[in-house]
């Protein structure tokens, strides 16, 4: 995928184990998408409150769906 200067993306890959890996893409380092993307890795990666946050949406969605 190529992006744009102003575009930037989050990469997201979750091993069958569970293990969850973050990477940020971005078309300009320096670029305000890529500085917004970067701050969502880590404050997933990081922050325990907020990683329960993201899972309670994913169950409150799969929940939704049966």
């Amino acid at each position: 995928m190529e992006l744009k200067d102003n575009q930037a993306a989050l990469i997201i890959e979750a091993s069958k184990d569970g293990e969850i890996k973050v990477d940020v893409a971005f078309g300009n380092v320096d670029g305000l998408a890529g500085a917004i993307c970067q701050a969502i890795a880590v404050k997933l990666m990081q922050e325990e409150a907020f990683q329960a946050e993201i899972m309670e949406m994913i169950d409150v969605e799969e929940r939704d769906v049966e």
